[in-house]
């Protein structure tokens, strides 16, 4: 059952409003997601700008989509997993593209650096060695990316622990895969 009650869009006013519509004319619905961060305007407001600016960054839409998987999968989070994996699917990339992003893993050696980087930001809290830093240049990353690839790990933890908070209701189709338990 969630934790943090959802505002329903069509209650909503002032400040609430404006930004759940602008998540209704973005996306043509609004996930649970939103709704249940906007019990705090500033809060859903931060976390919408910052995913917009690192929209407009360097990393592809479905790089960015894999670093949100693997950072998912690697904080048990089922509602970002379910979400990742649907907005994905959008984007073009193939069930097994998906799947290999839970564990930071790609046919593509290039990303699968970017998803083990990634994943070890997340699991060292930001305490990697000069060995992955290393690794992750001798991929082709330029220290724009690399910087980018944390902003996604911080944009994503914040949504990974927000919903584990809230135990958000699942508003996307559920993955095949479950995250691993956490209890």
């Amino acid at each position: 059952m969630q934790r943090i009650n959802a505002i329903a869009p069509q209650t909503a006013t002032g400040t609430v409003k404006s930004l759940l519509d602008g998540v209704q004319q973005k996306l043509g619905f609004v996930p649970n997601l939103m709704r249940t961060l906007a019990v705090s305007p500033a809060t859903l407001d931060s976390y919408l700008s910052f995913g917009e600016r690192l929209g407009h960054g360097i990393l592809s839409a479905k790089l960015r989509e894999q670093l949100a998987l693997t950072i998912a999968y690697s904080n048990s989070c089922e509602y970002c997993l379910a979400a990742h994996t649907a907005i994905g699917g959008l984007l073009g990339l193939t069930p097994s593209q998906l799947e290999a992003a839970y564990t930071a893993d790609s046919t593509d050696p290039q990303i699968a650096a970017a998803l083990r980087f990634a994943q070890e930001v997340v699991q060292s809290q930001g305490h990697v060695s000069e060995e992955e830093l290393a690794a992750i240049r001798q991929a082709g990353y330029s220290d724009a990316e690399i910087a980018e690839i944390v902003g996604h790990v911080a944009l994503n933890v914040f949504t990974n622990y927000f919903n584990s908070i809230a135990q958000t209701d699942v508003d996307f189709p559920k993955t095949r895969k479950s995250v691993p338990s956490h209890a």
